[in-house]
């Protein structure tokens, strides 16, 4: 769905606006699966060398950033819709 689009209506619209965000649950459970397995791996190397710094803090924190978004964009995340477009309009031709 593009910005200026309105949210669906016909049962057809509405059908690709479904797969579509079921796609993006599919891609975020992909995600978080890999986070996971690849985390684990890099906790259990360092684990496994001798402690030390705690440097796979670093990717679990980046990469949980990047995580986190994808959680956002998939469950908290609204359409845009026209009347969101006619709001900011109306806000644009007030601050003139």
């Amino acid at each position: 769905m593009t910005v200026t689009e309105e949210l669906p209506h016909t049962d057809d619209e509405l059908r690709a606006a479904a797969l579509q965000r079921l796609k993006k649950r599919q891609d975020l459970r992909a995600h978080l699966l890999v986070y996971v397995l690849v985390n684990a791996v890099l906790w259990a190397i360092w684990a496994l060398t001798g402690t030390g710094f705690v440097w796979p803090a670093i990717v679990s924190a980046a990469w949980g950033v990047g995580l986190v978004m994808n959680v956002w964009e998939v469950y908290g995340r609204r359409p845009i819709g026209e009347a969101d477009v006619q709001r900011e309009v109306e806000r644009l031709r007030g601050s003139r």
